[in-house]
């Protein structure tokens, strides 16, 4: 995948000054005080501003929903476990790759987070070896598919759990994007008989573990492997593992021949994006609940392969730098196409959460207006300390 291409995927890239929102004109104040649900969040009140600037986060929205361009439709703020800056906007959404115009979004609203679902399989599978139902990330892909042993070569052979993963499986692989259209190797998989057929019947390209090469038909993979390996589709092993602990009462997670789409088909409203951020930057507890293990969070999100763009990748995880004011400050992040990211800055205690809809945008502004957010929610942060 170009880098001009995968620039607009992420939303936001690694060690450069972030750039600024364009400035215009401030209209009536909107602070952003969260609204405390039943949903497990602590809020922080309207006087707790030692947590965060809110003023500075408000006038930030404020610019964003009066612009003509911003496709953003929720920015969420997580500071020390408590949830303290929330707004909400107006605008065109996709739901499963169909255009909805005109959505009002709010704190019940679904989202689709596209490729942030890859970063919650991830947990899911942590979860699942945790339990012992999967001995490692080590065993071979094929252990996982005896049936498709008729696609097994050296080459192939030597591709682990671990190198779907991370995205070096090393086989032959276009990646959906708006210029490709439907041409890719995503669509020609979803069209398949069957998914895992496809992906393991192609071409190897290069020895696994050896390059970094993004890869959604992955998630096919594990995907299936999460399902033989707990009895259950992913969407289903995911609802009672991970977000009934975490109070994740309503979530939609498509499934494609029978199988749940870990490569992109969850969607979930913010605030329970935020939640899986705060378990990750918990070290895998809710609430004083253990519900994935520290060990898989840290190993997870752990950097094993340089990625693209100055990002790193662990385990379905990007990791990523970012400069503010002088200072260097790394995070996590589950990022997505369109400008979906939760991203978890532990030296800050802090996780953001952005949904958006440049689904089909990937031009310069749309990474603009994403790292501009980002940037600003580090500052008024960083203002604090």
């Amino acid at each position: 995948m170009q880098r001009r291409d995968f620039m607009g995927l992420l939303g936001g890239a690694a060690l450069v000054p972030l750039t600024a929102l364009p400035v215009l004109p401030d209209p009536p104040d909107d602070s952003g005080v969260p609204v405390a649900r039943d949903d497990g969040w602590r809020v922080a009140s309207a006087n707790e501003d030692e947590l965060v600037d809110r003023a500075a986060l408000g006038r930030m929205a404020d610019r964003l929903a009066v612009s003509s361009t911003a496709e953003v439709h929720a920015i969420l703020v997580v500071r020390a476990g408590k949830l303290v800056f929330e707004r909400y906007f107006r605008g065109s959404d996709e739901v499963n790759n169909r255009r909805v115009e005109n959505v009002a979004f709010d704190a019940g609203t679904l989202h689709d987070t596209k490729s942030v679902s890859k970063s919650v399989a991830s947990l899911a599978l942590g979860i699942a070896i945790d339990r012992g139902l999967i001995r490692g990330v080590d065993e071979p892909i094929f252990s996982f598919f005896p049936e498709l042993s008729d696609l097994r070569s050296p080459e192939k052979d030597r591709i682990q759990l671990l190198h779907a993963l991370t995205m070096t499986m090393g086989l032959a692989w276009v990646e959906a994007t708006p210029a490709t259209g439907d041409d890719n190797d995503e669509v020609r998989m979803h069209q398949a008989p069957d998914p895992c057929r496809y992906v393991l019947g192609l071409a190897a390209t290069a020895p696994a573990g050896q390059g970094f090469f993004y890869n959604t038909g992955a998630l096919t993979l594990v995907s299936a492997i999460i399902r033989k390996a707990t009895g259950r589709p992913l969407d289903e092993f995911a609802r009672a593992a991970l977000f009934e602990p975490l109070g994740i009462a309503r979530a939609e997670w498509i499934r494609v021949k029978g199988d749940t789409d870990a490569g992109g088909g969850l969607r979930l409203r913010p605030r329970d994006m935020a939640k899986i951020g705060q378990l990750v930057l918990a070290g895998g507890r809710w609430n004083g609940r253990e519900v994935v293990s520290k060990g898989w969070i840290e190993t997870s999100t752990a950097a094993k392969i340089t990625a693209t763009s100055g990002l790193s990748y662990g385990y379905l995880w990007w990791l990523g730098r970012s400069l503010i004011n002088g200072r260097e400050i790394h995070w996590a992040g589950a990022l997505g196409r369109g400008g979906q990211s939760i991203r978890i800055v532990p030296e800050l205690d802090l996780v953001v959460v952005v949904t958006a809809g440049y689904y089909q945008d990937y031009s310069p502004r749309a990474f603009q207006v994403q790292s501009g957010i980002f940037r600003d929610v580090l500052r008024a942060v960083s203002q604090t300390r």
